[in-house]
């Protein structure tokens, strides 16, 4: 059944939306998250308002404080939220002006159109920043447990082969690149969030004469030189959604990253790896099987990042085929986005949290890499120094491999004898190859696994987190 009209857009209605509309279309119950924002961007408006006198500065200095009243009360959990007021804007707007008639003035040259995206805007900042935080947690830990366990040396591997011996600390290097760059993401999100829309009302603006630039200075939407920023076109700036995609693929692209390192960590924890035991704190056990200890959290991690991508997913299709400006549908990009944001910090955390207790099996370690075939690559580098062409030598090392295999011998257990029947360029000095210490001291160009390039990156990194 509907009701009388409501107050805050219905003169144009003899009745208010059925019951079941409201239900249907209210956003109160997540984007009531935002009301920090959406006071910040309110006492600002007013601000601007008194700046070009439209309302005086005792009618602003009542809103500020009336909305200072309702942030309290919404900080101690005392704010009554409604759903039949729709949303975090007229959830605040009518209990303002049941407080403060001066109230009344304060959506004079705005939309909820402009009124939300600069709200999205400033939350994006805001997330940006923690969320970047939490990663930066998680990259210190990780560069913890590669200082502790600096010396040890594991197999690297492709194709989940064992390939070739590297630092324990260059594969947890490895792990600080990608999270490194999502840090930088996410600060490109924040850079393209920051500019003001507040202002461009629901399409074209407003014919009062206010001061965008007064506004954009007031709520941080400046650039490096404190210059304001401003939306260039009304319509893009309450139609666009690309920080909120941009937002949501950074969390994404950082889901999958997580995913990844979960993946080796599960790998490690295995009994076929034992490179390493995960703290019990951020594992489970089986129900039936008493032996049982499952890397439950990293686990997650993986399901997380499916859960990351389909918000993005989410987003892309939201926005695909809609027309200018704005249209409903674009109330379905908060959860999304809230959602990402939520999951990708908790993640992070727990990420942060399983890699501070992480221990290393080093007798484990030492054991895999030990495996001379590891050092295949460098006994074919060993023939191309002889003169051999390294097609040749490829082709040549593939041979010895095959002859080990046939005599059931590890690779460096092969007589001088056996290799110079496949090729007569390896000398008496063949097996020295075969010392793992002397094969990564050799690897000493940017971005290798050599001890001289390894130390290099722990300064690096120690700079970078510090």
């Amino acid at each position: 059944m509907a009701k009388k009209a409501q107050a805050t857009w219905g003169g144009r209605f003899s009745a208010s939306p059925a019951d079941l509309m409201l239900r249907f279309s209210e956003s109160v119950s997540f984007d009531r998250r935002l009301a920090p924002f959406d006071i910040a961007g309110s006492k600002a408006h007013a601000a601007m308002l008194a700046k070009v006198r439209l309302i005086t500065t005792k009618e602003r200095d009542a809103i500020h404080r009336g909305l200072d009243a309702i942030l309290a009360e919404i900080k101690a959990g005392k704010f009554t939220w409604s759903t039949a007021l729709e949303d975090v804007h007229m959830n605040i707007e009518q209990a303002l002006t049941k407080r403060v008639p001066a109230a009344a003035r304060l959506h004079t040259a705005r939309s909820r159109n402009d009124q939300i995206a600069t709200d999205m805007r400033l939350f994006f900042k805001y997330a940006c920043a923690a969320l970047g935080e939490k990663i930066f947690g998680a990259q210190r830990a990780l560069l913890a447990v590669a200082e502790s366990n600096r010396d040890v040396l594991i197999p690297g591997y492709t194709h989940l082969q064992r390939a070739q011996p590297v630092f324990l600390a260059h594969h947890l290097f490895a792990w600080l690149e990608m999270l490194e760059r999502d840090r930088q993401r996410l600060s490109a999100v924040a850079t393209q969030a920051n500019w003001c829309p507040l202002g461009s009302g629901a399409i074209a603006g407003t014919t009062l004469p206010i001061d965008r630039e007064y506004t954009a200075k007031l709520l941080g939407f400046v650039d490096a030189s404190g210059r304001p920023q401003v939306t260039q076109n009304s319509m893009d700036a309450v139609a666009d959604r690309d920080v909120h995609i941009e937002f949501a693929s950074a969390c994404a692209l950082f889901g999958v990253h997580l995913s990844r390192i979960a993946e080796d960590l599960i790998l490690w924890m295995s009994s076929e790896f034992a490179f390493a035991d995960l703290p019990d704190a951020f594992c489970t056990g089986s129900s039936l099987m008493p032996q049982k200890k499952n890397p439950d959290a990293c686990e997650l991690l993986r399901g997380k990042s499916a859960r990351l991508q389909g918000n993005l997913h989410t987003l892309l299709t939201l926005v695909k085929g809609l027309p200018l400006t704005y249209n409903r549908d674009l109330q379905e990009d908060k959860p999304a986005v809230f959602d990402s944001f939520d999951q990708a910090s908790l993640c992070a955390e727990v990420l942060a949290g399983t890699v501070a207790g992480l221990k290393v099996k080093r007798a484990a370690c030492a054991a895999a890499v030990a495996d001379p075939a590891l050092l295949a690559t460098d006994l074919a580098d060993y023939l191309v120094i002889q003169g051999v062409p390294f097609r040749e030598a490829h082709h040549a090392v593939g041979a010895v491999v095959r002859l080990a295999e046939k005599k059931q011998v590890p690779l460096n257990r092969l007589t001088h004898v056996d290799v110079q029947t496949v090729h007569a360029a390896f000398g008496a000095d063949w097996s020295k190859v075969f010392d793992l210490h002397t094969a990564l001291s050799k690897r000493t160009g940017t971005g290798m696994p050599g001890p001289q390039q390894v130390t290099r990156q722990f300064a690096r990194w120690k700079k970078l987190l510090a």
